[in-house]
This record gives C-alpha cells, sequence and structure tokens, in this order.
C-alpha cells in the first residue's frame, strides 16, 4: 500500500561520493543530543554538510531510544545519525577542550542544546567560540529565551507542549488537558533550527558576518501554535464569534474533525470548499444537497464544521474506501485512504548498514532540482570517525605557520 512515498531499492551512496546538497563544502559542530538538535543537523546533513558529531565515550541518548539492530543504533538514531561522523571526546577534560578549540576554526556552524550555563562552564558559549571564529554561526536552543529568568529552567518536549498551548487545545477537543502523541515541540524547533541556520549562513554569504542564534523552544512553539490559533484573540480588542472564546481555530477543534468508517475500513473526506459539500451529499442522496444554508459560503463552512463533519460522518458507510476515493478524485474533493504507522514505514526503501544491517530510510524532507539532498553515510558507532577527523586537523595545522595556536593534542598526533 503505497502513500505517496517512492520506493527504491537502495539510496545509499557511496562514503566517498561527493556530497551534491545545497550545504556541500560547510561544516558543521553538533553539540545537541536526544532528537531536537539531532534533527535539525541531519537536515543540514542531509543537505550536503559534513556534520561532525561530539559524543561523550558513552554516546547520546537517541541511539538507545527504543529498539534497533545494534546495541549503539537504536531504530531512530540509524536516522537521526546519518550522514554524521561521530567523535567522542570529554568536553569537561583538557584534552576534549583542546581538541574543541582546534576544530571550531575549520568548522561553519556549531549548534548547541546544552542549558547556558554549561556551556559557558565549558567555554562553548557563543563569546568563547566567536574568538575562535569571528565569522562563526553559532545556534543554541534551550527551553526558554535567554532573557527571561526561565533561561536555565531544564525543558523537554513535554515541558515545552505543556507551556505552549498544545495541553488546552486537547483539552477544548477531548475535554481533558493531554499533550499531542508525539515529541512535537522537539521536532517543530529542530526544523526552525535547520531554517535559522540556513539563513544565517545566507547573510554570512552575502556580508562574511557570522551571527548567534537563539531559539528558545517555548518561544518558537509557541509562535507556531499561533499561526491559526490565535484567531480572533490576535485583534486587540478580541473578536470572537458568539459561546466561542477568541482563541483557537474553530474548525481544527472540532470534535468531530477525524476519519471516517466506510463499508471496508475508513476514509477522511476533506469537502473544503462550500461546492466539496454539496458535491458530496448530492453524491450521497441528501435532500437539499444543493442549497444547504451551512455551506452558503466559507465562512458558513467554518462555522458549521461540527454538524458537517457528522453528516459526512453519517453517509461515509454508503460505499467503500476505493469507491469514495475514486469519486473524489473526478469532482477534486481532497481525501486518502487512512494511513498507519506501519503502512508509512513499509513505504520507506531499504539501505544496508555495514554492522546493523538492513534500514528504512526515512526520506529528506525537500527536494532539490539542481543539488540533490543525499544520504551518503550510514548512521556512525559511537566515536566511530574520532581518529579520522582528528588527522584532518593534524593536516589543517601542518598548514599554518609555525606556533600559530595547534594544541598539544594535535601536535601529538602529527
Amino acid at each position: 500500500m503505497n502513500f505517496g512515498t517512492p520506493r527504491k531499492a537502495n539510496t545509499m551512496a557511496a562514503e566517498d561520493t561527493p556530497p551534491s546538497g545545497p550545504f556541500s563544502g560547510v561544516r558543521v559542530l553538533d553539540l545537541t543530543r536526544v532528537v531536537m538538535g539531532p534533527l535539525a543537523t541531519q537536515v543540514l546533513a542531509d543537505q550536503g554538510a559534513d556534520v561532525i558529531l561530539v559524543e561523550a565515550p558513552g554516546g547520546d541518548t537517541n541511539r538507545v531510544m527504543g529498539p534497533g539492530p545494534h546495541k549503539e543504533l537504536s531504530g531512530i538514531a540509524l536516522n537521526l545519525l546519518r550522514n554524521k561522523r561521530s567523535i567522542d571526546i570529554d568536553l569537561k577534560s583538557d584534552e576534549g577542550k583542546r581538541i574543541i578549540a582546534e576544530l571550531v576554526p575549520q568548522c561553519d556552524v556549531v549548534v548547541a542544546t546544552m542549558r547556558p550555563q554549561v556551556l559557558t562552564r565549558l567555554g562553548l558559549d557563543y563569546d568563547s567560540l566567536q574568538q575562535l571564529r569571528p565569522d562563526l554561526v553559532y545556534c543554541q536552543a534551550q527551553g526558554f529565551p535567554l532573557a527571561s529568568d526561565r533561561s536555565e529552567e531544564p525543558a523537554y518536549d513535554d515541558i515545552i507542549q505543556a507551556a505552549s498551548g498544545v495541553a488546552d487545545m486537547v483539552e477544548r477537543v477531548t475535554g481533558t488537558p493531554s499533550l499531542l502523541p508525539t515529541i512535537f515541540a522537539d521536532k517543530v524547533c529542530g526544523l526552525v533550527m535547520a531554517q535559522a541556520i540556513s539563513a544565517a549562513l545566507f547573510h554570512r554569504e552575502r556580508t562574511g558576518e557570522g551571527q548567534h542564534i537563539e531559539v528558545p523552544m517555548q518561544q518558537a512553539t509557541a509562535a507556531f501554535m499561533l499561526a491559526e490559533h490565535g484567531s480572533g484573540a490576535i485583534a486587540e480588542p478580541p473578536v470572537n464569534d458568539e459561546g466561542r472564546p477568541a482563541s483557537g481555530y474553530p474548525r481544527v477543534l472540532s470534535p468531530e474533525r477525524r476519519p471516517h468508517p466506510t463499508k471496508d475500513g475508513m476514509v477522511h473526506l476533506f469537502p473544503y470548499l462550500p461546492r466539496h459539500y454539496a458535491q458530496l451529499f448530492a453524491e450521497a442522496g441528501v435532500a437539499g444537497a444543493e442549497s444547504d444554508p451551512r455551506y452558503v459560503d466559507q465562512r458558513a463552512t467554518l462555522t458549521h464544521s461540527d454538524s458537517l463533519y457528522r453528516d459526512v460522518r453519517k453517509v461515509a458507510p454508503q460505499r467503500t474506501t476505493e469507491e469514495w476515493l475514486e469519486f473524489c478524485r473526478e469532482v477534486g474533493i481532497p481525501a486518502t485512504r487512512v494511513a498507519s504507522l506501519q503502512d508509512l514505514v513499509d513505504d520507506l526503501e531499504i539501505a544496508q548498514h555495514p554492522v546493523a544491517g538492513g534500514w528504512r530510510v526515512i526520506p529528506q524532507l525537500a527536494n532539490f532540482s539542481k543539488t540533490p539532498a543525499s544520504v551518503r553515510r550510514p548512521a556512525p558507532l559511537i566515536g566511530e570517525h574520532t581518529t579520522e577527523v582528528l588527522d584532518e586537523l593534524v593536516h589543517s595545522v601542518a598548514g599554518r605557520p609555525s606556533g600559530a595556536g595547534e594544541s598539544d593534542t594535535v601536535k601529538g598526533l602529527a
């Protein structure tokens, strides 16, 4: 069952294939962990960046988040860590600090998700690293804005969902304040980080200037939520429909907004325009379908979302899923078969990992016609590329004038 993702035998490019993505030639030092930061750097890596992942000797948490084919590679890590090179160093040690001091001048971007006080204590804050590379693009993300009194508080997806209106949104639909069953805030903020880094690199390309980027999770997630749910509350003074609060987009908050049972399964029918409702109800033999005042115009369809969704559910069992899909394709009504998580996994193409065996490749987020993203490297084991990266530092230091500040660690590797 295919839901739109093309399947191929194998997307894994040879490791010695030059990256062709838009960030080819950009080097990123990845000081992130779990999912939010690693997702941001995965996007950059897929798009051609050389991402050097710094891990503590025990490896990142995402390596053990759920089952996987290898003790160091959970199913989550197989995609989050692809296209990256892993080095394992102790950032608290003198040796680790010396290695970072040599790496930063060779990197265009540093990405960090530690709490601000930890970054400062380790000498990994923007002010410290910018001295090593003045045009550095430095992106840090933490739970709350640096300028707030909550900047040092620990924050994970659950905390940010609760602090960003998600639990309230779910309560309006179900009657119980709950969190979405996905790490919604982590993934939103990871994508925000990737976009912000892209914008900062574009600015540097034009001006030569690096800069500090801050992505406060609560701020970014709240902005994401309010794009539609700010609704009439955005106006000052607020405006609202009778019987409804000013905030919240009514159509999306309808408890009736869900897939519909058919004769043989489930389908999601989404009459969006007024004419869509008229067409669907006329096809189902509903009397007065052509002149129902609930969809006389677009505003009316939004106001009457609850009753319209209920009526769609009443007529859906008249036909099979495929019969509804065929009708909707003919008249242009948005509709789809309901996919399970396993359906999505089954549609993924399969690549071979040199240690873990077969793994399914989650697709890139965007397709580029001139600079295609690709999967060039499988997820590394912990510290798999430490020697390789340090050897590169030896060669880069060798080209400098004598006494140009290389560390004792790197000198010792030469």
